[in-house]
């Protein structure tokens, strides 16, 4: 059995999407941010990144996490990748060629879009108004045209990530993108960027991953 530790609402909203598009079944365990709990060493606190019992499964202390029927693995991106191609069909890399596209957009995504991208998230909408840095925002965007624009020219020549059919190199690009989406001037300027995330988001195991998030506390 395939376990899947954190909430929605954190990075583990990618293998859980992943998880539905590949109609696996799986044991779910909501590992809460501890950052989000006002204290996550008290008695009462919910299972969370700094709770013992996670640590002993992830001792970085982030989530997701999985248990693979004993093969403990952590980073999500790295996660899904692996879960592709154990349990194969389009979502897999079809060849060495492929797998090779696959991890190099991941890490492209990892290093190239993410650091920016969750910026914009955490300073257009994610922290409470006085918290919010513009600058902070802006840098992102700024930094985030070029990656973008590459982006942009991938998808209008090719469709997809990989393959010209949706695989889990969709997922996990369009989950890092997903960020950056409270700006929209970057979508704007990236017209096959915005109607290939909005392709992603319009599949049902998007769909019912976003239903489970919403009903999750903020």
């Amino acid at each position: 059995m395939l376990t899947i530790y954190g909430v929605y609402r954190s990075r583990a909203s990618r293998t859980l999407w992943l998880a539905n598009e590949l109609g696996l079944e799986f044991r779910h365990v909501p590992v809460i941010q501890a950052y989000r709990l006002a204290d996550p060493h008290a008695p009462d606190a919910p299972l969370n990144t700094r709770s013992p019992a996670f640590l002993a499964i992830n001792p970085n202390g982030h989530v997701p996490s999985i248990d693979d029927d004993g093969l403990i693995l952590h980073e999500s991106l790295a996660i899904n990748l692996h879960l592709a191609r154990k349990h194969g069909g389009p979502l897999a890399p079809a060849n060495h060629a492929e797998d090779g596209q696959m991890g190099m957009w991941a890490l492209w995504a990892a290093t190239e879009v993410e650091p920016h991208s969750i910026q914009i998230l955490y300073h257009r909408v994610g922290k409470p108004p006085g918290e919010r840095d513009p600058a902070v925002a802006e840098a992102a965007i700024a930094a985030l045209r070029g990656p973008f624009a590459v982006l942009d020219r991938h998808l209008a020549t090719n469709g997809f990530m990989v393959g010209g059919r949706f695989t889990v190199a969709d997922i996990n690009v369009a989950e890092v993108v997903r960020y950056a989406m409270p700006a929209p001037e970057l979508f704007a300027a990236a017209p096959a960027v915005k109607a290939w995330l909005a392709a992603c988001h319009d599949r049902p195991a998007f769909k019912r991953m976003m239903a489970e998030r919403e009903r999750e506390p903020a």
